[in-house]
């Protein structure tokens, strides 16, 4: 059996939000599992010397159009946040505090956070928040707001994020299948295609 698909997302970056609701889909079709890892997008950007796209002249204009329509396309939710970008650290240690023992409830998790920042608007980077969000899931809130500021979790969000880097992932969402990568939410039709072929 093949190996899982490789997913990272930063929980603050729009194009993550739209791969996030096809990725799991896509690749079942081909009887493939998804592991997905949240990442700090920021240490990436550090190293490439980019900045959030929102925040570059005449492509953050373009990008906020982009997304606008891109959700229309798929007809999803959107609502553009006040306060954007943010630090999504509280939602990545809790989606890793999870992940182990229930992955499928930290993947519900993150779905909800983005729901929360992108299909509503609400800013996500409070642990309140997130320990709001996680209550309906089923997840303790004591257990969780106690979770994020555990040291184990932050190691191992900074861990995660690092081994991303060292597998070459500098943007969210990154792809990788089989050791092949592939960046950004307009490449879903070529990791499909790259899954049909075997690749090319």
């Amino acid at each position: 059996m093949s190996d899982p698909i490789r997913f990272y997302f930063d929980l603050s970056s729009p194009y993550g939000y739209f791969a996030v609701l096809k990725i799991d889909d896509l690749a079942s079709g081909f009887g493939r599992e998804v592991s997905w890892y949240p990442i700090m997008l920021g240490a990436a950007m550090k190293i490439t010397g980019s900045k959030p796209l929102a925040d570059i002249e005449i492509k953050g204009d373009y990008c906020r159009h982009d997304w606008e329509r891109l959700a229309r396309f798929m007809d999803v939710p959107w609502t553009m946040p006040e306060n954007f970008p943010i630090a999504t650290l509280a939602a990545s240690r809790a989606f890793y505090w999870l992940t182990d023992d229930d992955p499928a409830l930290a993947k519900r998790l993150a779905m909800a956070a983005y729901d929360t920042y992108f299909g509503q608007g609400r800013d996500i980077s409070d642990a309140e928040t997130i320990a709001d969000i996680a209550e309906p899931l089923g997840i303790e809130r004591d257990a969780l707001l106690a979770a994020v500021q555990d040291p184990v979790n932050k190691q191992r969000l900074k861990d995660e994020t690092q081994k991303a880097l060292d597998a070459g992932v500098f943007g969210s969402p990154f792809i990788i299948v089989d050791g092949e990568g592939f960046w950004g939410a307009d490449r879903l039709w070529m990791v499909k295609r790259w899954l049909k072929s075997g690749g090319w």
